[in-house]
């Protein structure tokens, strides 16, 4: 039977870069997994949520370690998602998650959420109070990440979607925050802004590079977009955020067929 030492010694990090000096499980990700052991251990089939795993330790982890099925998963980043999925299937582990949108699919009646700590505060507003909304009562949030990473207005922001947070002790330049008793409130994202160089109205979910506004390489790529080749018929828009500079060249050719 596979054990999780064994599991974590065959992760891969691809479709990402791979070298000597770099892992697929750090030592949040153990963290996490060790502090939230007894809860997980508890949880029935179906009730644990996994939000933002970076290669597949936690969702695979939790899968090994206790046996679980039913896990459901968000990721905000395609890598991340492309890895999980590749090392479940390489380890015949692949029925034990489902993927889902950050909502009440993945939250629903959810017991325990694993949460690797973005680094933005929008981020982790969005995803504070969404499980918040949509777990069940009694839900723990163990959300970990690297000291480095961790600042204190996290726990500010898990404080106003958690009667309880509390913050573990580090181990390995790691800690991980703990949130219980959630607060039902009203949602912050999606935010609306106007983008007036553009002329758009600007909708932005948290994790979105700088919002509803502008940024200043999308403000100077803007002035490019009316030289676009009059013949072209499809056009690439890479890393494209919010979609600013897709709809502008979509509005400058009507015949541009444009993939964000």
């Amino acid at each position: 039977m596979l054990t999780g030492d064994e599991l974590f010694a065959r992760l891969r990090r691809l479709p990402d870069v791979e070298a000597p000096n770099l892992v697929a499980v750090d030592a949040a990700d153990r963290l996490i997994l060790d502090e939230a052991g007894a809860a997980l251990a508890a949880a029935p089939a179906g009730t644990v949520a996994v939000i933002d795993d970076h290669y597949g330790a936690l969702t695979l982890g939790v899968a090994v370690r206790h046996s679980a099925s039913g896990i459901r998963v968000h990721q905000d980043s395609v890598v991340g998602e492309r890895a999980l999925a590749a090392n479940a299937a390489r380890e015949g582990l692949t029925d034990r998650y489902t993927t889902h949108d950050l909502g009440s699919d993945l939250l629903a009646g959810a017991r325990v959420v694993l949460l690797q700590l973005p680094r933005s505060l929008a981020a982790l507003t969005e995803i504070a109070e969404a499980a918040a909304r949509y777990a069940d009562p009694g839900v723990t949030v163990f959300a970990g990440g690297r000291d480095k990473h961790i600042t204190p207005a996290m726990n500010e922001v898990l404080a106003r979607c958690f009667t309880e947070v509390r913050a573990s002790r580090g181990r390995q330049k790691s800690r991980v925050l703990t949130a219980r008793g959630p607060i039902a409130t009203e949602p912050t994202y999606p935010v609306t802004g106007t983008v007036p160089e553009a002329g758009l109205t600007v909708v932005a979910h948290g994790a979105a590079f700088a919002g509803p506004r502008l940024d200043i390489g999308t403000r100077f790529l803007l002035g490019f977009v009316p030289r676009l080749p009059r013949d072209a018929r499809t056009a690439v828009d890479l890393g494209c955020g919010t979609g600013i500079l897709a709809v502008a060249a979509a509005r400058q050719l009507p015949g541009l067929r444009v993939t964000a």
